[in-house]
C-alpha cells in the first residue's frame, strides 16, 4: 500500500520537531526581543548622553557665543546625523519642539535624562545646563532601527531551528521507525505461519513492551496450535476407533463369516459402536457452536433438586451394573436456580460419565446439589464428586482444557475423547454460572458448578 506524504512517522516526526523549533524560537523572540530593545535604547541613551556632554563642554568653552553655534556646525563636531540640537539661550529655545517645562529646567540649571515626548515623537533626550540660564539639549527618536535590525537577526536563528528540527525529527523518526518495521515484518511472518519469529527486545520501554507482546503471542500461537494437533490427532484416534469396530463387522456381516445366531449380537455391538461414535461427532458439533451467538438456550427457573433426582434413577442403574455405589444428596426442600434445564443436565451427565469411567468398582460416585447459602438469591451449586483416582495439583489448571487430560493420561487409565470437561465448562459458561475442579472428600477429583439464582445477561462468547 502506498504510503501518503505527512502520513509517515519520519514525516510526522519532522513536522512536529520544526513545529517545536519554530515555537521555541517566536516564545525565545517574544521574550528576548522587548528586552534587546530595551538594551539597545540604553546604549543609544548611554551615548546620547556622552554626545551631550561632549556639547556642553564645546559650548563651555566659547562663552557668550552659544547665539553664534548652529545646530548644525555642532552636529558636524559630534558626529551623528540622527542627533537633533536645541540651544537654550537665557531661557529660550532656537527652534520649536522641546516641551516647556523641559526648556525651564534646563534654564533654571538642571540637566535632564530620559525619554520625552519631542514635536510629537517618542524620543531620547538628554539635556545639559550652561551658566546663565543657557542650555543644550540633544534629541534622538527612541527605537529607530532597533526594531527592524532586532526582527532581522531573527532569521538565522528561525532558520538555524526549524534545520535543526528537521534533523533531530528524520534521527528521532528513523530511531522510532525501526523496531516497528520489525516488529511489523515479524507479525507479517506470523501471519504467513512461521511461529518461530522473535523481535529483539531493546529500548525504549514503549518498544520492549511491543517486542514482548510479539514475542509472547509467537509462543502462545505455537503452544496454541500444538494442543490443537495434539487434540486433532487424538479426536481421530478416538473416531477411527467405533469406525473400526463397525467396519470389521459389517465386513464380517457382508461375507457372511458371522453365524446366523450371532447376528444379534452383532447389530448390538455395531449399535453400540455408533452410539459412541454419535456422541462424539456431537460433542464436537456442541463445542464448535458454544462460541457462536445464537447457540440456543432456553434458560428458566429450575428446582434443582427435582432435576437431581431425575438423574439418579437412570445413573444409579448404571453405576450399580459395573459396581460403582452411586449416592445422590438432595436437601428437602427446592433449590432453586435459573438455567437451561436441558444444558445443564447435559452438564451433569458429561461429568458423571466422566467420572463412571475412571472410577473402580465399590468406589462411590456422589451427585450433590444444595444451595450456595441460607438465602435462595445466593444462587445453587451441582457437584460430581468420585473416589477414583482423582487429579494433581497441576491437572486441575489445565482440566477443562480441550483434550488436555486425555493426552496426560492416554495409556495410564481408562481416559475419553477429550472433549467432556471443556463442553461442560463452556455449557456452564454460557449459562452464566462458573466451574471449578478440585479434590473429593472421598479421594478422587470433584467438580463444582454455581449458577445464578436469578435471569443473566444474554452472553455471546465463552
Amino acid at each position: 500500500m502506498a504510503e501518503r506524504p505527512g502520513r509517515t512517522l519520519t514525516a510526522r516526526a519532522v513536522l512536529v520537531t520544526c513545529a517545536v523549533a519554530l515555537v521555541s524560537v517566536l516564545v525565545t523572540a517574544t521574550v528576548a526581543v522587548p528586552v534587546a530593545v530595551r538594551a539597545a535604547e540604553r546604549r543609544d541613551q548611554q551615548a546620547l548622553a556622552v554626545q551631550a556632554q561632549l556639547a556642553a563642554d564645546l559650548l563651555r568653552a566659547r562663552p557668550g557665543r552659544i547665539r553664534d553655534l548652529t545646530g548644525g556646525r555642532l552636529v558636524r563636531q559630534i558626529g551623528n546625523q540622527d542627533i537633533t540640537i536645541y540651544l537654550i539661550s537665557a531661557g529660550t529655545v532656537d527652534r520649536p519642539g522641546l516641551p516647556d517645562p523641559l526648556v525651564n529646567r534646563v534654564a533654571n540649571g538642571r540637566d535632564v535624562s530620559g525619554r520625552r515626548l519631542v514635536a510629537g515623537e517618542r524620543s531620547l533626550v538628554e539635556g545639559r545646563a550652561l551658566p546663565g540660564g543657557d542650555g543644550v539639549v540633544l534629541t534622538r527618536p527612541a527605537g529607530v532601527g532597533v526594531w527592524r535590525q532586532v526582527l532581522r537577526g531573527l532569521w538565522l536563528p528561525l532558520l538555524a531551528g526549524l534545520a535543526a528540527g528537521a534533523v533531530a525529527g528524520v534521527l528521532l523518526a528513523r530511531r522510532l521507525a525501526r523496531p516497528i518495521r520489525r516488529a511489523a515484518t515479524a507479525a507479517a511472518r506470523l501471519r504467513a505461519g512461521d511461529r518461530t519469529v522473535r523481535v529483539p527486545i531493546e529500548p525504549p520501554a514503549e518498544v520492549a513492551d511491543l517486542a514482548y507482546a510479539l514475542n509472547g503471542l509467537a509462543t502462545a500461537l505455537a503452544t496454541s496450535e500444538g494442543r490443537q494437533r495434539e487434540f486433532l490427532l487424538s479426536v481421530s484416534h478416538e473416531l477411527r476407533t467405533p469406525l473400526t469396530a463397525i467396519r470389521g463387522y459389517a465386513e464380517a456381516l457382508a461375507d457372511g463369516v458371522v453365524a446366523p445366531e450371532s447376528a444379534a449380537d452383532t447389530g448390538r455391538t455395531m449399535l453400540a459402536e455408533a452410539e459412541h461414535l454419535d456422541r462424539l461427532v456431537a460433542d464436537l458439533l456442541a463445542l464448535a457452536r458454544l462460541e457462536a451467538v445464537d447457540f440456543p438456550l432456553e434458560p428458566v427457573p429450575v428446582d434443582l433438586s427435582r432435576l437431581a433426582t431425575d438423574a439418579a434413577r437412570s445413573w444409579a442403574d448404571r453405576c450399580a451394573r459395573v459396581g460403582v455405589v452411586f449416592r445422590v444428596e438432595v436437601p428437602e426442600r427446592q433449590v432453586p436456580a435459573y438455567t437451561d434445564p436441558v444444558r445443564i443436565r447435559q452438564v451433569i451427565d458429561g461429568l458423571l460419565e466422566n467420572a463412571l469411567r475412571v472410577v473402580p468398582p465399590g468406589a462411590p460416585v456422589v451427585l450433590a446439589v444444595r444451595p450456595v447459602g441460607a438465602d435462595p438469591a445466593a444462587g445453587a451449586v451441582v457437584e460430581i464428586r468420585d473416589g477414583g483416582p482423582g487429579l494433581t495439583d497441576d491437572d486441575l489448571a489445565v482440566a477443562f482444557d480441550r483434550g488436555e487430560l486425555h493426552r496426560r493420561y492416554q495409556g495410564v487409565r481408562k481416559v475419553g475423547s477429550g472433549l467432556g470437561l471443556a463442553l461442560a465448562a463452556g455449557l456452564v459458561r454460557r449459562l452464566g454460572g462458573t466451574i471449578i475442579a478440585g479434590h473429593a472428600p472421598e479421594g478422587g477429583a470433584a467438580f463444582t458448578v454455581r449458577l445464578p439464582p436469578d435471569p443473566y445477561p444474554a452472553r455471546t462468547s465463552t
